[in-house]
């Protein structure tokens, strides 16, 4: 017996809820779906369906890539701040120390 004849002769418990059903019933139709696509007698909708969520799937993935690509851009521009406060800090404290060397008084005195 095929699986899709045994799984139509399984009576199954009432669902829970309406949330439950409603993906119960969301897999049955994946499952018809996939049934009629691999015996090839699936509608032009139901292909043409199938079709839409594998361009949305490559979008995702594109819309993630970029999403990555920025998060490291803003990123080495964190990095960038930082370093370049962590430069001014040691120009401000070379000339404080240069200052002090000419016999200057420290201006934090």
């Amino acid at each position: 017996m095929k699986k899709s004849d045994s799984q139509s002769n399984i009576t199954l418990k009432p669902a829970q809820n309406p949330e439950v059903q409603e993906q119960r019933m969301i897999g049955l139709a994946v499952d018809l779906a996939e049934k009629q696509l691999r015996e090839g007698t699936a509608s032009s909708q139901v292909i043409t369906h199938y079709l839409k969520l594998a361009a949305t799937e490559k979008e995702r993935s594109e819309q993630l890539e970029i999403l990555r690509l920025q998060k490291e851009l803003i990123n080495a521009k964190t990095e960038a701040l930082q370093s370049a406060k962590k430069v001014e800090e040691l120009y401000e404290n070379a000339m404080r120390a240069m200052t002090m060397y000419e016999g200057g008084a420290d201006q934090n005195e």
